[in-house]
């Protein structure tokens, strides 16, 4: 595609916020009112360009371009110092979720945050992030992919940090900042043998080099295993409930959006960089059973939980395993002749499984942190009787917990029905245990809605009342998304899941969009 205004939309996406974070703390000094309205215009201006370049790309199809020149060196030559973009149908779906849930997620914030210090340096780590996030889901380039990567990585660790609340968010950042850390060695390993191997970082050039030799197939372990490890996925789990759970509430919702882009990053090094030459039974089997454990470690772990955000952070580790799932069982399928429809219905499932998952699991800490807002009580066995002083909330809740439970006519179910029912033709067994896990996760959000709003009303809870008006606003969207959602399953997936889904598996069309 040739240089344009609408080519230039991803690049705008991320410079904005970028350079807008670095001068939020001049923007601070006018105060809270002026710095607010400052970041929700600026994150309003990137939701806007991200739905503009989803729309291009839709359109006119993929947006690439490289950004840079040579730079002359001692010995004569020039080495390329660029970033390159290439935005298909996937990352800029993708991408537009992302920012979607950080928007929201910072008006939810302006109220629940009030009064808790000066927050500048707070909104300024959050712009920055939505500048990685964007950079992450375009970038066609393995080496700006760790780049964006760490950048929302670093602006993560601050923000899970930043309440100082008898060290435990400063316990859950140094995790979280440890595994970001040798997360990052590890997928720059295999990096460094790809461009060892062919001297080029684009993941087209790569792809289309590739030899699947030994060492391709050590980069591809390290690659995949820092990604594993950066999302979340069982065994390496370890550092999501600390970063979830003790962080605040809209913190944990952005906490939701990094997990997915290290999901995206596997399921793009996965497809677009090794898609022909590799043996996608192997990976497949590999990636299904990484999911199996993480769904049933997650629920089983959430069942004997007592904070409710800490809950809620395990819940979030079992619905990685759906996706999980959904996509090793596309792979599989889609090298098995017979069955190759059902595979493209299974990364179907798994795409749409990981904007749902964003959009509930989003609400769900939400509505956490209102309960938390409203009482400062974050164990299950202090609360009761809440449904009625806080009836938006508990709106909130229901409609969540039936999104996560799998529950018509709510988001989740369209998603995981459509793993169910392709995954079932691959084997009738795991079908059964992700049934299994959306029971159980059922039952689990039955335990919390009995436990934070029904019950005796606790005296000291009478009158709290509802959350503020911001609070509610971003409550209320996410509520009315998953009910779309999940009343029109089949427009979302024919006009933005399918197409991001027939992006992935099209290797040899990504590869042409940039060579």
């Amino acid at each position: 595609m040739s240089a344009s205004v609408p080519t230039n939309y991803p690049i705008f996406a991320i410079i904005i916020p970028l350079i807008a974070g670095f001068a939020a703390p001049i923007i601070g000094v006018f105060g809270s009112k002026i710095r607010n309205i400052y970041v929700t215009v600026v994150l309003g201006i990137q939701l806007i360009l991200t739905g503009l370049v989803l729309n291009t790309v839709l359109s006119e199809g993929i947006i690439s371009y490289a950004i840079g020149h040579g730079v002359p060196v001692p010995s004569g030559l020039e080495v390329p110092v660029r970033v390159v973009f290439e935005v298909d149908a996937i990352g800029a779906f993708f991408g537009l979720f992302a920012i979607l849930s950080i928007f929201l997620a910072s008006i939810y914030s302006f109220s629940y945050l009030e009064g808790k210090g000066n927050l500048t340096g707070f909104y300024t780590l959050v712009l920055v992030m939505a500048a990685g996030s964007i950079g992450f889901a375009y970038t066609g380039d393995l080496f700006n992919l760790f780049v964006f990567l760490e950048v929302t990585s670093i602006s993560a660790v601050g923000l899970v940090a930043y309440p100082k609340r008898d060290g435990l968010s400063a316990e859950a950042a140094f995790k979280f900042l440890v595994i970001s850390v040798l997360g990052g060695l590890v997928y720059l390993f295999g990096v460094g043998i790809l461009y060892g191997q062919y001297d080029v970082l684009s993941i087209a050039a790569v792809a289309e080099r590739m030899q699947f030799g030994i060492a391709d197939k050590l980069a591809l372990i390290s690659i995949f295993s820092a990604l594993a490890m950066k999302l979340g996925s069982v065994p390496m789990h370890m550092w999501v409930p600390d970063a979830y759970g003790e962080s605040p509430a809209p913190v944990s919702m952005m906490m939701v959006v990094i997990s997915q882009l290290s999901l995206y990053g596997l399921v793009r090094i996965s497809f677009s960089l090794y898609g022909l030459n590799l043996d996608g039974t192997t990976l497949g089997w590999i990636i299904v059973v990484l999911g199996l454990l993480t769904m049933f470690v997650g629920v089983t772990m959430a069942l004997i939980q007592k904070k409710l955000k800490r809950l809620m952070a395990y819940c979030a580790i079992s619905q990685i395993g759906y996706i999980l799932l959904g996509v090793g069982a596309g792979l599989i399928a889609l090298k098995t002749g017979a069955i190759a429809e059902y595979g493209l219905k299974a990364i179907e499932g798994g795409l749409f499984h990981m904007v749902n998952d964003v959009i509930y699991m989003g609400l769900l800490f939400l509505t956490a942190g209102a309960l938390i807002y409203k009482t400062k009580e974050r164990s299950l066995n202090e609360l009761g009787g809440l449904a009625r002083e806080m009836p938006v909330t508990v709106i909130a809740f229901i409609v969540g917990a039936g999104a996560i439970s799998g529950i018509p006519p709510f988001n989740g179910f369209a998603s995981k029905f459509l793993i169910y029912e392709s995954v079932y033709k691959i084997n009738p067994f795991l079908t059964a245990v992700a049934m299994l896990v959306s029971v159980m996760t059922l039952a689990i959000f039955v335990k919390v809605f009995q436990s934070a709003f029904l019950g005796p009303e606790i005296t000291e809870y009478k009158g709290v009342g509802e959350v503020p008006t911001k609070m509610k606003i971003s409550m209320v969207i996410l509520s009315v998304l998953i009910i779309l959602f999940g009343l029109f399953p089949n427009l979302i997936v024919n006009e933005f899941v399918e197409p991001a889904a027939m992006a992935l598996v099209d290797q040899a069309k990504y590869i042409g969009g940039m060579l």
